[in-house]
């Protein structure tokens, strides 16, 4: 399948709209390859949140690749401040700001044939959001599925996580999502069913810094940013990250 491009005029393929709408979750996830994280500063960044709607408990990242923890990094391209630009083939979300820096964030992005690129905005926010299966995917994993097609509430086991951002072009709802995830050790993987996964802690972090109306950049997966170093190199030896 070819690589789906929201922006698009013609529309989505009719069946990968069925495997997307209301979709999001988890295929099989290919193992992750991950050096400890051993910054402490880091690690308190993804600690219990008790004050949510539902209590949302630390995520573990003890294994997780430093590359993928938040982080304030040098930003080389010129997209104004605010701006989510998403590179799929480092698995990396930054959110630009001022001064050619931009907070990065790890993400678990489509698997092939599934994974998309174009420009968005962020049409709708939500806390908690509420998922439905497809009719497809109701076929396809009938016993899974099947409890959910009325759709899921919000909660821990809700696989969209705790908050949502819904990706329009032009007014149409592209179907896809910045979400986050009941599977924290897909972070950095391939893994997802088209939408843009993050860290529980991360999607509430950037929830709060972009508003409804912000410009979405989601880059092929063969055009890559290079990655700063240098917050990578200060988390493997115990130093302290960058201002977030």
């Amino acid at each position: 399948m070819t690589t789906t491009t929201p922006s698009a005029r013609g529309g989505l393929e009719p069946a990968l709209l069925a495997l997307l709408l209301g979709g999001c979750v988890a295929v099989e996830p290919p193992p992750q390859a991950a050096g400890p994280v051993r910054n402490a500063a880091f690690s308190a960044m993804y600690g219990p949140q008790p004050a949510e709607r539902f209590a949302l408990p630390a995520t573990d990242i003890a294994g997780v690749d430093p590359r993928y923890v938040r982080q304030e990094v040098a930003y080389p391209r010129a997209e104004p401040p605010g701006t989510i630009v998403v590179d799929p083939g480092n698995r990396f979300l930054y959110l630009v700001r001022e001064n050619g820096r931009a907070l990065r964030y790890g993400v678990g992005v489509g698997r092939a044939g599934l994974a998309w690129s174009g420009t968005a905005q962020v049409a709708r926010k939500a806390e908690w959001p509420r998922w439905t299966p497809t009719a497809a995917m109701i076929a396809r994993e009938p016993e899974r599925n099947g409890p959910w097609r009325n759709g899921m509430a919000g909660g821990p086991g809700n696989p969209l996580g705790p908050r949502a951002l819904y990706l329009f072009d032009g007014g149409r709802d592209t179907l896809y999502r910045i979400h986050g995830t009941t599977e924290p050790e897909t972070i950095g993987t391939t893994v997802s069913s088209g939408c843009i996964r993050m860290f529980n802690q991360d999607i509430i972090d950037l929830y709060g810094r972009v508003p409804v109306g912000a410009r979405v950049i989601v880059l092929p997966a063969n055009e890559r940013i290079e990655p700063a170093l240098s917050a990578v190199a200060r988390a493997q030896d115990g130093s302290e990250p960058d201002r977030l």
